[in-house]
């Protein structure tokens, strides 16, 4: 009994079934249910009217498991953490650190692997206490189900929880009730759903239980099908248990939503900028160290030297820059009503270029209102609302969000007085008739039967249209322009209700034949409206490079009436059920173009926004229902309400604490000041390291000596490393933050090669100066007497010991530390520097002291340890010379590559 006979399929259906992975797991025998009378239904599940046995049911939750959305699947810790060290910038950093430790020969060798260390353990517990969070959500889904359903098992009903029900039962329903699964109904009266929490229509949807042909329609479109997660406003109905647990519409959602988020687009920026330097080392590292090894032949000091290299070019800071600008953004955020739940998101709402979000309550008020009230010519007409206000007060039973405007509209009248009448009888809405009509008598004790519902039923009741009070006879003609009229607000996105009314005989019971000969007096209809601020903050987006797409469960007419108001212009518009009949790429080219899409099934929404990745688009989505979380967990940034579902907050990265698209535009911009600091860490840190090696290659074919010694190389990085430690701090110009900044390793990587070289041209100024004005080429170079001793037992058969090799390495130490210090201030901007955009106070202070360090080094007591020696005097004017000249040319190369738009 593990599986039920199947009916064939139409292949468009089982093709849209097969086509999305969440879909696939969704079981296609509710379309064929849809399809056969109800007791086919019955005899297909095996089952009957008095339900199952309790052996049966007892059997089949045995061979089917408990209803039960989300099962458990916990990762241990040490998997989790495992998982948050497979990185190859923290292995690599790791590999260095032991390497470091193991050849270690002074105490800043040890620091240098110590500060490795510190970056690892930094790095790996960011992701350790992301991926934790995670596995939260499946509790979450658990938990929303934890209420019981009504069951009919051997000819008794009797209330059960929802975990106990199997394929087959027989469950009862009404007003209130949540869907306990997804079944099929076999028997229903005035039966209106609520399934906001997976499409998002704000209005509820009546279900029937006549046999509907399935084809070519969403699951959710389906009349005879309720599904799991959605509610009863009113009415009653006896179902049957089609699927349960992880086979139904909600369960088919919930690996989506449980499961780890995918790579996003700063996940893989970060992953392609350490590949990116991976490349680097692989290349300049075995280079160093043969040209060293074969040139010199002592290939112990070379090995240590490539080491040394290999540790220069590894941007140790980045983890650790990366989290307190992500931590520093998320605290500013938070100040600015935007929770960040998943620190890396914060890059990605900077990065975002297309935002995707829901109609209802981000668009609109999530709020339906009386919009008008008007006659047959659709002038405003205050009788009509007398009408329709006596209708919904006194129709009995649960009122629907129509009714609720209504009375809500018509209190704010204080001539609309219902105590003045009372109620005679009222007529029920069903399905057939479309209407529903109350019979109230007035104070003189006459009756009129008032009667509301959808316009072509009303229509067809009516004799007469009434006009300023003047009643005209409803001929065929005239039928027409009456109809045209009302097809205009339907066409403006309005939820259109025709009011009628007859004045008749007093009797005390009223029928369904009553509702004739009427007058049509009217229409009232309804609108969610749009938000105040939806307009302005769409526009504040689009002038910041984001490009709205509106995806929503609701109709088209609604949704383009909305998105006319909010300033969206919509050539043509996607459904649902077209974008079932596409294929990926063909989806991919389509809503590249499409502003609007409507109809839409959850897993509609995820294959839109997988389908605008795949061309390259950072793409965020804004939700707060059931039906979002699988679009929230795949874009590259999820944003919800505080007011969400909890399966929609978990799933989010952002949580906005005012459901407005103005606040969004906040944290886009907040997003965008991280990104750019931590992209000045990148470009300064990458091309310095990359210029710097790209001297020692050219200095390592020359030199006799090592061109700098592999604990100054560390102490370089060191120190170079600490200036920029506020770079979080930093301002940003006005202009980053203008438009969207997606990684690009392109740029990265021109920005290296072009700016890198500049700093390589002046280490070889340095380099002829220190060989040829302080006499480096001398081996034999005698040291001040104050040095003497320090250099005795030098040794031209190891040049590296000679005062000359101390000397260069010394010369070219402080150059190299000082002109990457100083070019921070011209690679954080493409402005002048100092003039037109000055740093932080904090990283101006960094970097001058960083800069007179390097100048006290070597005359220090320290200077000694690292292998420095005191510097001649001339040698200070002709290093400020090369600083001067360095600013210049690294400027002017910078701002070429602004104008070639190639950074």
């Amino acid at each position: 009994m593990a599986s039920f006979p199947s009916s064939v399929l139409p292949k468009d259906i089982t093709a849209a079934v097969k086509r999305d992975k969440g879909l696939a797991e969704f079981s296609p025998r509710l379309f064929t249910m849809a399809s056969l009378p109800a007791n086919q239904v019955l005899a297909e599940l095996q089952s009957g009217p008095d339900g199952l046995s309790e052996e049966e049911a007892i059997h089949r939750i045995e061979v089917f498991g408990p209803n039960v959305v989300a099962r458990e699947r916990r990762f241990t810790r040490l998997t989790l953490l495992l998982r948050a060290c497979l990185n190859p910038l923290v292995i690599l950093l790791v590999v260095l650190a032991v390497i470091s430790f193991a050849t270690a020969e002074s105490a800043s060798d040890l620091v240098g692997g110590g500060l490795m260390v510190i970056m690892v353990v930094l790095g790996v517990s960011l992701r350790f206490i992301q991926e934790a969070r995670a596995d939260t959500a499946a509790a979450k889904l658990k938990a929303m189900i934890r209420v019981t359903a009504t069951v009919v098992r051997a000819r008794s009903a009797r209330e059960i929880p929802l975990a106990e029900l199997v394929p087959g039962d027989v469950i009862r329903l009404s007003a209130g009730d949540m869907i306990p699964a997804d079944i099929r109904v076999l028997s229903c009266k005035d039966l209106f759903l609520i399934q906001a929490s997976l499409t998002g229509e704000s209005f509820p949807v009546e279900k029937f239980d006549l046999p509907e042909a399935s084809d070519k329609k969403s699951p959710l479109e389906l009349k005879n099908v309720c599904f799991l997660g959605t509610s009863v406003e009113s009415g009653t109905a006896t179902a049957v248990v089609i699927e349960t647990g992880l086979k139904t519409y909600l369960g088919t959602m919930s690996s989506a939503i449980t499961q780890a988020p995918p790579p996003t687009s700063f996940d893989r920026g970060i992953s392609g900028f350490t590949w990116l330097m991976i490349r680097f080392m692989a290349v300049m590292v075995p280079l160093v160290f043969l040209i060293n090894g074969f040139s010199k032949h002592r290939w112990g000091e070379a090995f240590l030297f490539a080491l040394a290299v290999a540790v220069g070019l590894t941007p140790e800071m980045l983890p650790m820059i990366v989290s307190v600008c992500l931590s520093r953004g998320a605290m500013l955020m938070s100040r600015k009503k935007v929770i960040v739940k998943r620190l890396n998101s914060i890059q990605n709402l900077g990065a975002m270029d297309v935002l995707c979000t829901d109609k209802t309550g981000t668009l609109t008020m999530d709020h339906v209102i009386l919009e008008h009230h008007c006659d047959v010519v659709r002038q405003e007409d205050e009788g009509v609302l007398e009408l329709a206000f006596l209708n919904s007060h006194f129709q009995t039973g649960l009122k629907n969000v129509l009714d609720r405007a209504v009375l809500q509209h018509g209190e704010l009248h204080e001539d609309l007085k219902t105590a003045e009448y009372s109620k005679v009888d009222e007529l029920p809405f069903d399905f057939s008739r479309k209407m529903m009509s109350v019979v109230v008598a007035n104070p003189a004790g006459a009756h009129r039967l008032i009667c509301k519902g959808a316009p072509e039923s009303v229509f067809s009741r009516c004799t007469q249209f009434e006009i300023e009070g003047e009643t005209y006879p409803m001929d065929p003609v005239i039928l027409g322009d009456l109809k045209e009229e009302y097809d205009h607000l339907s066409a403006d996105g309005f939820r259109v209700l025709a009011i009628a009314y007859r004045d008749c005989e007093p009797k005390p019971v009223y029928s369904k034949e009553d509702e004739e000969r009427m007058i049509l007096k009217g229409y009232i209809a309804f609108l969610d409206p749009p938000k105040d601020t939806a307009a302005p903050a769409i526009a504040a987006l689009k002038k910041h490079g984001v490009t709205i797409k509106v995806l929503t469960g609701d109709n088209e007419l609604v949704s383009r009436k909305i998105c006319g108001e909010v300033g969206l212009h919509i050539d043509h518009v996607l459904t649902g059920a077209a974008i079932e009949n596409m294929n990926d790429a063909e989806l991919a080219s389509a809503a590249q173009s499409t502003i609007l899409f409507v109809r839409l099934s959850p897993f509609d929404k995820r294959r839109i926004i997988r389908a605008l990745q795949s061309a390259g688009r950072v793409v965020g989505f804004v939700g707060d229902g059931i039906n979002d979380a699988p679009a929230l967990r795949v874009a590259d940034v999820g944003i919800s309400v505080d007011t969400a579902v909890d399966i929609a907050k978990e799933a989010a990265d952002a949580i906005l604490l005012e459901k407005s698209l103005l606040v969004l535009e906040e944290g886009v911009i907040e997003g965008r000041k991280v990104f750019a600091n931590i992209l000045k860490y990148i470009r300064m840190g990458a091309s310095s390291n990359f210029g710097n090696m790209f001297s020692v290659l050219g200095a390592s074919l020359w030199l006799p000596y090592l061109p700098m010694s592999p604990i100054k190389i560390l102490t370089n990085n060191l120190l170079y490393d600490f200036s920029q430690v506020p770079i979080p701090t930093d301002e940003v110009d006005p202009e980053q933050v203008e438009k969207p900044r997606p990684w690009s390793m392109g740029e990265i990587a021109r920005f290296i090669l072009f700016i890198g070289p500049c700093s390589s041209v002046f280490d070889y100024t340095t380099y002829l100066m220190m060989w040829f004005i302080f006499k480096c080429n001398n081996l034999g170079l005698l040291p001040p007497p104050e040095l003497a001793a320090r250099f005795a037992h030098a040794s031209v058969a190891n040049p590296d010991s000679t005062y000359a090799a101390a000397l260069f390495q010394t010369g070219w130490f402080v150059e190299s530390l000082l002109t990457q210090t100083l070019i921070i201030h011209v690679i954080r901007t493409n402005k002048v520097p100092f003039i037109q955009s000055r740093a932080s106070w904090q990283l101006i202070m960094t970097s001058a002291a960083i800069m007179l360090v390097g100048v006290w080094l070597p005359s220090s007591p320290i200077g000694p340890w690292l292998g420095l020696v005191p510097l001649p005097f001339h040698y200070w004017p002709l290093l400020l010379l090369t600083l001067l000249l360095y600013v210049v040319l690294t400027q002017l190369v910078k701002v070429w590559l602004v104008r070639k738009r190639w950074i």
